[in-house]
Parts: C-alpha cells; sequence; structure tokens
C-alpha cells in the first residue's frame, strides 16, 4: 500500500456487494470495542458476511492463501505475529482461495499470497506475495492511517486465552539454521536463507523442513526481482530459451498458477534434444517438492513427465 491519504478507501475497486448480508439496524459506533473469538480467524464464504460488518469497527486484513502456496506458508505466520501484538487494533481474516472461490473470485485473487484490507465494508489494496515483517509492520501503521482518516478507530477484545497466543511457551524452539534461515527470509535477504538451509541439509541431508523450505526460499529469490511482462514477452521470443521459460514458471507458481507452469516446463522439456533437459527436469522436481507430491496437480505432471521420459 503506498502513500495512503484521505478517501484512499478505493471504492468499487472490488465488488462485495453480493457477500453482504443486510446492515446490522445498529451500527457500532466509532472508537468502541468489539468482541471477536479470535484475533486470528479463518472465513469462508458463509461466514464472510460478519466479517464485513467488524470492519465497520476495526480494519479486518484479509490474508489470501492456499495449502500448496510456498510464498504463503512464509507469509502467514508474519501476519498472524504482528496482528497479534497490535493487541485488537486489526484482525486478520484468512481465507483459503480453494475452498473458498466466491471470496477469491470477489476480491480478484490472480495471485497469491494477496493481502488486502476492509475499512468501513470497502477493500483496501496492501500488497501481493511475501514480504519480511518489518515491511507488514510498515503497511498495517499505514492501514491504521487509513481506517483513522475514514472514521475506523473501534478495537476488538478477544475472548479468554487467545489474548496470550502469542506468548505460547509450549511452542518448540527451531533448530539454530533453520532459526537463522527465518531471521533471514523476514529481513528479506533469501541469499543468506539459502545459505543457512544448505548448511541445514549438509549436516542433516533427511531434513525435510530444511529441504522444503530451501525450495520455497530459492523460489522468492529467483521471482523477487522479475517483470511479469517483460519475463512473458523473453519467453514469447524464445521458446526453446531455458532461463526465460523458467522465470515465468516461477512467476506462475509464486502466483497460484501451477498447472500453467507445470505445462510450460513439461512442454519445453519435450521440445529440447535429450542432452539439454536435464536442468528442466530438476526444475519440476524442485517445484514438485515446493507444491507437494500428494498435490493432484503434482501427480498429473509427475505422470506426464514420466512418459516423456520412457
Amino acid at each position: 500500500m503506498s502513500e495512503p491519504h484521505p478517501g484512499a478507501v478505493l471504492r468499487g475497486a472490488v465488488d462485495l456487494s453480493s457477500l453482504r448480508n443486510r446492515p446490522a439496524p445498529d451500527e457500532t459506533a466509532d472508537g468502541a470495542a468489539a468482541s471477536a473469538p479470535s484475533l486470528v480467524m479463518d472465513v469462508t464464504d458463509e461466514t464472510f458476511p460478519q466479517v464485513l460488518e467488524l470492519s465497520r469497527t476495526v480494519p479486518v486484513v484479509i490474508d489470501l492463501w492456499a495449502q500448496w502456496c510456498g510464498p504463503c506458508t512464509q507469509l502467514s505466520p508474519i501476519l498472524e505475529k504482528v496482528v497479534v501484538e497490535l493487541g485488537g487494533r486489526l484482525v486478520l481474516a484468512k481465507v483459503d482461495v480453494d475452498a473458498n472461490p466466491q471470496l477469491s473470485q470477489a476480491f480478484r485473487a490472480q495471485s497469491i499470497p494477496m493481502v488486502v484490507a476492509l475499512v468501513g465494508g470497502q477493500p483496501v489494496p496492501l500488497f501481493t506475495g511475501a514480504v519480511p515483517e518489518q515491511q507488514v509492520r510498515e503497511v498495517f501503521a499505514q492501514l491504521l492511517q487509513v481506517a483513522a482518516q475514514n472514521g475506523v478507530t473501534g478495537t476488538v477484545a478477544v475472548d479468554g486465552a487467545e489474548q496470550a497466543a502469542d506468548a505460547d511457551p509450549a511452542e518448540p524452539e527451531l533448530p539454530p539454521l533453520h532459526a537463522e534461515a527465518f531471521d533471514a527470509i523476514e529481513a528479506g535477504d533469501y541469499a543468506r536463507a539459502i545459505d543457512a538451509y544448505e548448511r541445514a541439509l549438509g549436516e542433516n541431508p533427511h531434513d525435510a523442513d530444511a529441504r522444503a523450505g530451501l525450495a520455497q526460499v530459492r523460489l522468492l529469490h529467483r521471482v523477487q526481482n522479475l517483470d511479469l511482462q517483460q519475463a512473458r514477452a523473453a519467453a514469447a521470443a524464445a521458446p526453446l530459451d531455458s532461463s526465460a521459460q523458467f522465470a515465468v514458471a516461477d512467476l506462475d507458481v509464486a502466483g497460484g498458477h501451477v498447472d500453467d507452469a507445470f505445462a510450460r516446463l513439461l512442454d519445453l522439456f519435450a521440445a529440447l534434444p535429450g542432452d539439454e533437459r536435464g536442468p528442466v527436469r530438476e526444475r519440476l522436481l524442485e517445484l514438485f517438492s515446493l507444491v507437494g507430491d500428494a498435490d493432484p496437480r503434482v501427480v498429473r505432471a509427475r505422470a506426464r513427465l514420466a512418459s516423456l521420459l520412457f
């Protein structure tokens, strides 16, 4: 979200009218407190109207995510941490786009993770993609300014134990190299995170968490400076250029277009001579591990890759 100003709520940018229940007859006054079971909640197509009404009292951050989305697993814990630390000044509503297609369509979720906010029932775009914790804090501070400028200054009181969720002593500590990688990711230093995960795998080649984290952060590192339009133009101009096709496939996976990414790389694999296929196969296997071996899209892509190999 860049340079908030009075009236920054983008009325009409996203049409949420079909998701709204009839307005409650007695709206909560500005600056008042509302109650909620948690500051972080899962929201569905059916329960979204209550969230929409809650946004008239307190800004609601919407986290559009999916289980197969690697960058989402990096971003969501950061969003939860920062929202809880703000002590009821914001609420986080998590939307699984695969399970809630109506919300995904309403917010025009072309790529995920996608983060928007609701202020007074109206959407405020925030950012797309995984970002470091400091940037999340800055964006949320700007969001609170926008909300105040639009008269939404309430807070949410949380029931019981949820208030102490951010101080749960039972949470296990990360292994040192994993903690180093996570700190580097929060700082936006993906090269240092890659190095930490690679050292963790050097110590234990069977460390599944390190292998998954390495695949995710490599993807973040590769796409952080890419321009989608330029990458697509380069790939269209050079259909057998592996580097150009890799760039678009990475952007597609980061944006949630997994089938498109796999199809692109499988088509490239089929078109290349046998001695040039190795890097394409390696990139496919890396993306398979990132999305998850049990994912139906991975299963289909693996089957096609096997047919091309044999």
